[in-house]
């Protein structure tokens, strides 16, 4: 439902990253062949120095060398080599200096380059993430999301950084040593090359197998990382009810699953290396018995065995830990296609025809009917909610109260054929989303504050909001003087989640924040539930001076929330069962008037029992 369709490749997705970085990259692969280059011009001086000056080879049968030679002004005879025996030192000292710039280059280059993707992969996620739906979010776990942000991404960063460019490096080293080795002897090259097929045959049948492991794995870490979120997030709950060990054991089974699933890919990877290292140590046997019968029987001289020797050496270890890269390319290709699956969920979408336009009027829901899933929640529901009055909304738990309030803000969307929301005569949905619920706000049951300064919750993190306003509204919801109890006043940090306020605080500052944005809807989700009567009943009054012109819908349990309001809706099973003012519904003695009665018992009883105990 929340995924496009038109799904590109892998490899798609980091090109388009690319953007920006792809100069840096070819720079740094050009230095890269540089100092590829370099690495080669080494053993052919060894070479030289061999064949030629000790030897006594003639010059005549390396043309690259003679020109050096008449370019450097060094005669070609044998006796003038070894006189000057010293230029070949100093050669070699050039060529590895000017190699080590390169690399120095080509790294840096790199490293640059693999964190400027990285950086943009980062914040082309998270800038996604927030324009989600709603039912997304509450779809996918919180901590499989930040797995997929953090350690997914750190494994393209390896990738990008480390693996990429020894591929490219790889194929480099081998066209380039094949080259050379296939003109010095083609018997030995052909025959060191069957074992070098054999080596990447291996390595892609290995790669086949560890991608699914990977993908395993990965689902398991962020699995672990969500049970940890939750009982990290969930703390108080935890400690309320004694369930530390049970939390323990059940982290404590994900964390042994997750370590098996590593043990298993372990024992692969084992596998895989030490197959490999067979294969490796039975090519290098080879070279060398097969060499040294032909520098002895002269099908190649020595200079030519040592470097064939050398090259090999070069290529055998790159493209032996070509594996290495091919494993850590198919767990990059785990990660990559997880990371899509989040870009590919398709975000929130306006019209392009979306409007702006003062958002005021009567809220009229016209036949509205809404199911989770297979469910139904809401069934034909229409009424209307006059322009600057109030409604309350009564009924038991799962009737679709909060599922009102979400579609409002269009939290939910309705489905084709499922009614219509329309405020001054106008759909919902014409608006733009981030319009309406700027117009439309909503205090929650149990409100989100963030890990800043109590100050800076109430302003909804602005920085244009004087303390003035901070505590005119703070003062509406009856907060300002327990805030300023506080040593610190407005800027006392509230901790994660608000764990240092009370639940009734936290609600109290959720409302002083919606206040203070003056919306002119606001929508109270039961958000006095932990609320003290005497506190409720100031804030009410209050609000009631404060909402003026402002069309106001609360959500309660509790009757006495209620009792200022011009109409009162009592949901059950999903539909209106009764509407209209309070003492309309008290004369039909239905619904509400059980509620009220019930609820007038208990608390009649609590107040008798606190008059016993006060008496003792």
């Amino acid at each position: 439902m929340f995924i496009d369709e038109k799904k590109r490749p892998r490899l798609a997705l980091l090109w388009d990253l690319s953007y920006g970085s792809r100069a840096l990259y070819l720079t740094a692969v050009v230095f890269m062949l540089i100092s590829v280059i370099c690495g080669f011009l080494l053993p052919q001086v060894v070479r030289f120095a061999v064949d030629n000056v000790v030897g006594g080879m003639p010059v005549s049968d390396l043309p690259f060398a003679a020109w050096v030679l008449s370019w450097l002004g060094i005669g070609s005879s044998t006796e003038s080599l070894r006189q000057n025996i010293h230029q070949a030192g100093v050669i070699v000292l050039i060529i590895s200096a000017f190699g080590g710039v390169c690399s120095y280059v080509y790294r840096k280059a790199l490293a640059l380059s693999a964190e400027g993707l990285v950086k943009r992969l980062r914040c082309r996620l998270y800038s996604h993430i927030q324009s989600l739906p709603y039912e997304w979010h509450i779809g996918i776990q919180t901590g499989d999301i930040i797995q997929r942000c953090t350690s997914d991404v750190e494994v393209v960063r390896n990738f990008i950084f480390t693996q990429l460019i020894e591929i490219v490096r790889a194929i480099v080293l081998v066209a380039f040593a094949y080259g050379i080795l296939f003109q010095m002897n083609a018997a030995l090259s052909l025959a060191s090359f069957a074992f070098l097929t054999v080596i990447f045959l291996y390595s892609f049948v290995f790669l086949r197998m560890t991608a699914e492991r990977f993908l395993v794995v990965d689902e398991a870490e962020g699995e672990l990382l969500s049970i940890a979120q939750e009982n990290f997030t969930g703390v108080r709950v935890v400690r309320a009810f004694g369930r530390e060990r049970y939390e323990a054991d059940r982290f404590a089974r994900q964390n042994e699953l997750y370590a098996n699933l590593w043990v298993r890919l372990g024992n692969l990877l084992s596998t895989f290396w030490g197959f490999g290292d067979f294969i490796t140590g039975m090519q290098m046997i080879m070279i060398c018995a097969v060499g040294a019968l032909q520098a002895a029987s002269g099908g190649m001289t020595v200079g030519e065995f040592i470097v064939f020797l050398t090259y090999n050496s070069m290529i055998i270890w790159p493209v032996r830990g070509l594996g290495r890269v091919l494993s850590e390319a198919s767990k990059t290709s785990v990660s990559v296609g997880r990371i899509r699956e989040i870009l590919d969920a398709l975000p929130e979408a306006d019209p392009p025809d979306a409007l702006e336009s003062p958002i005021d009027g009567d809220i009229e829901f016209d036949r509205v009917s809404f199911s989770y899933g297979d469910a139904p929640v809401l069934k034909d529901i229409s009424f209307t909610v006059k322009r600057g009055t109030t409604l309350g909304i009564i009924g038991a738990t799962g009737a679709g109260k909060t599922t009102l309030a979400h579609l409002m803000c269009r939290l939910y969307d309705l489905k084709d054929g499922c009614g219509e929301i329309r405020i001054g005569g106008v759909n919902i949905n014409r608006y733009r989303r981030a319009w309406l619920r700027k117009n439309v706000g909503i205090v929650l049951q149990e409100p989100h504050l963030y890990s800043r300064t109590i100050g800076e919750n109430v302003a909804s993190l602005s920085g244009d909001i004087s303390i003035e306003q901070i505590r005119e509204a703070s003062a509406i919801s009856q907060i300002d003087d327990a805030v300023m109890q506080f040593a610190k006043g407005y800027d006392t940090l509230v901790g994660e989640r608000g764990v240092t306020l009370s639940g009734g605080q936290k609600q109290r500052v959720a409302i002083a924040r919606t206040i203070l944005k003056a919306p002119p809807i606001m929508i109270f989700d039961d958000s006095l539930s932990a609320v003290d009567t005497e506190t409720e009943s100031r804030i009410r009054s209050a609000m009631a001076r404060l909402a003026g012109g402002a069309t106001v819908i609360v959500i309660s349990h509790r009757i006495t929330s209620l009792s200022g309001a011009d109409v009162i809706m009592v949901m059950e099973n999903g539909a209106i069962a009764e509407m209209g003012s309070q003492g309309e519904l008290m004369a039909k003695n239905g619904i509400y008037r059980r509620i009220r009665d019930l609820q007038q018992s208990v608390e009649d009883e609590i107040e008798e029992a606190g008059g016993k105990y006060a008496l003792r």
